[in-house]
């Protein structure tokens, strides 16, 4: 990629993007209730949160920016729940006891 002061870019159409530079997605996801064991940050959708972070389930979140749906199987399979902007400190006090989730997509600007 070429670089502007300093910084790989890429061109899209027409614009150019900091390869740094994320769609306003962004959010922090924990292996266990209110915010412990291990922690990962998301700006793309995940498949597996096994396979890419090789952590069991995900069962608390920061959503810091956008929407996004999170899944209780690999793949995008199984029950989904929505999640926009907000502390999700125990998934099962939302209505699904032990609830966990093994893969995340967020949901484009134009979908909400």
């Amino acid at each position: 990629p070429q670089q502007l002061h300093g910084q790989p870019v890429l061109h899209e159409e027409g614009r150019v993007r900091r390869l740094h530079e994320h769609d306003g997605h962004e959010m922090k996801i924990y292996e266990r209730e209110n915010f412990g064991g291990q922690m990962h940050e998301l700006m793309e959708d995940c498949d597996s949160v096994m396979d890419r972070y090789r952590m069991p389930h995900c069962m608390s979140c920061n959503v810091m920016d956008g929407h996004w749906l999170m899944y209780e199987q690999a793949h995008f399979r199984g029950r989904m729940i929505y999640m926009r902007p907000g502390e999700y400190r125990n998934f099962s006090q939302m209505g699904g006891s032990g609830m966990r989730f093994m893969s995340i997509r967020h949901i484009n600007d134009s979908c909400y």
